[in-house]
């Protein structure tokens, strides 16, 4: 309750000094000299509204470490050109405009992660680092780095193209032989490497291919806490998602022995399935259950193919190394069953399991507003039925009454009319004659 009282002052002081802009289309003359973070929101949004209070934090603490990136959002319904100028695609949308480039944000929607991003793209894309201390101080940040070690190259221009396709994920340096720590040992120089897992790994043209590429099959840790966030970001990996679903609140012996058993496995087997797949633990089952839509027990073992939505899991029961390898290998040599996919049912599926979802949290996150946004088009369809459906129509005007055309006798002369009675007439005539 504290915190919460806390961030509705802080949102509060946050819109009337002025630290989070309220744009327009006219915002994009301002990105040739200015840094902006922007978020691109719909008014509709449950999202949008919770995560209101923490844009406002975000404005508030980046004015007050003198940042130079200004703090704005956008209202999407209002400026339809903009967002899809800019490919606007779900809410809230986040990006930092830095001249001519544009960076999409994809972390937690925390205020220390967005923060942190702000500050390692908005600043040098490779930075230097020119003596010892400053490359240890960095190390002691930072689980994961790239450094190039050497001078100008042909690689060094190949590594500044990757760093600024990547400064999103994490940070990219440059030093000397002299500043590495003393573990560290280059046959070649120029060389690139990667510090994580307590470690480093140098970059091998001939083994590893094109550098770019290795580059995002290494912006991870071998094995890590995984989130909804980097899970998703794993789709662009072309890798495999090796996870132990486990509860980290009520941890069991059986969800000790799978962290145990992957760790394991992104130390002795690093080499073999560097390339194959990304090892991690997940703590609870609700993100994976909305991605495979289903629940999966925890704790338990699966494997992920981000690519097309699918996934593997082991048919018998995991309690040894040998086994987590069985299964893992059989997925790779194509034995082990694939669930879930891509294929026209499942994504037929998918699309009405994210939209019922999608209005379950809008009215647990805003009932009210909820309510209004779907309750107003559908009064307006009651309205226009109940409209048409009682609607009196006009009075139109009388028909004339049809008129017999005259009768022409043998000679064409008009016959003489007969009156109803005529017939009678006639015939008491006849009986006096």
């Amino acid at each position: 309750m504290r915190n919460l009282i806390l961030a509705a002052v802080l949102s509060v002081i946050a819109v009337v000094s002025g630290y989070v802009e309220e744009l327009d289309d006219k915002f994009k003359e301002y990105l040739k000299h200015e840094l902006w973070l922007v978020e691109f929101y719909a008014p509709w949004c449950a999202y949008c509204h919770t995560f209101e209070p923490i844009w406002h934090e975000v404005g508030a603490e980046l004015k007050s470490m003198g940042s130079p990136v200004n703090v704005g959002k956008i209202d999407t319904t209002v400026h339809t050109s903009i967002a899809s100028e800019f490919n606007i695609r779900g809410y809230p949308t986040i990006k930092l405009f830095k001249g001519e480039l544009s960076f999409d944000y994809k972390g937690p929607r925390t205020k220390d992660a967005i923060i942190e991003y702000t500050n390692r793209v908005s600043g040098p894309v490779v930075r230097p680092l020119s003596s010892v201390q400053l490359f240890q101080h960095v190390m002691s940040r930072h689980d994961l780095i790239f450094v190039y070690i050497g001078r100008e190259s042909l690689l060094k221009k190949e590594y500044c193209k990757a760093a600024t396709e990547y400064i999103v994920h994490t940070y990219f340096f440059t030093a000397s032989e002299e500043v590495l720590p003393k573990v560290v040992t280059l046959q070649d120089v120029p060389a690139v490497a990667v510090f994580k897992d307590g470690t480093f790994y140098l970059y091998n043209e001939f083994l590893d291919g094109d550098l770019s590429s290795w580059i995002n099959r290494e912006r991870f840790p071998t094995y890590f806490q995984i989130d909804s966030f980097s899970l998703y970001q794993m789709g662009e990996l072309n890798k495999l998602v090796a996870l132990a679903v486990v509860d980290e609140k009520n941890p069991s012996e059986e969800s000790i022995l799978y962290k145990t058993l992957m760790k394991r496995l992104s130390t002795e087997y690093r080499d073999h399935y560097k390339s194959d797949y990304q090892l991690g633990f997940m703590d609870g089952n609700e993100y994976i259950n909305g991605l495979i839509m289903g629940e999966v027990e925890m704790p338990s073992i699966i494997v992920l193919n981000m690519t097309i939505d699918g996934y593997f899991l082991p048919e018998s029961k995991i309690e040894t190394i040998e086994d987590l390898l069985c299964f893992l290998n059989s997925v790779l040599g194509g034995s082990a069953k694939l669930l879930g996919g891509n294929g026209f049912l499942q994504c037929t599926k998918r699309f009405f399991y994210k939209a019922k979802s999608t209005v379950v949290s809008m009215f647990q996150a805003a009932p009210f507003f909820s309510c209004f946004v779907f309750g107003l088009p559908v009064g307006i369809v009651v309205l226009v039925i109940w409209g048409t459906c009682t609607a009196v129509p006009a009075d139109d005007e009388k028909p004339m009454e049809a008129t017999a055309s005259p009768v022409l006798d043998a000679h064409g002369k008009k016959a003489i009319e007969l009156q109803p009675d005529s017939t009678e007439k006639t015939s008491e005539a006849k009986k006096e004659d």
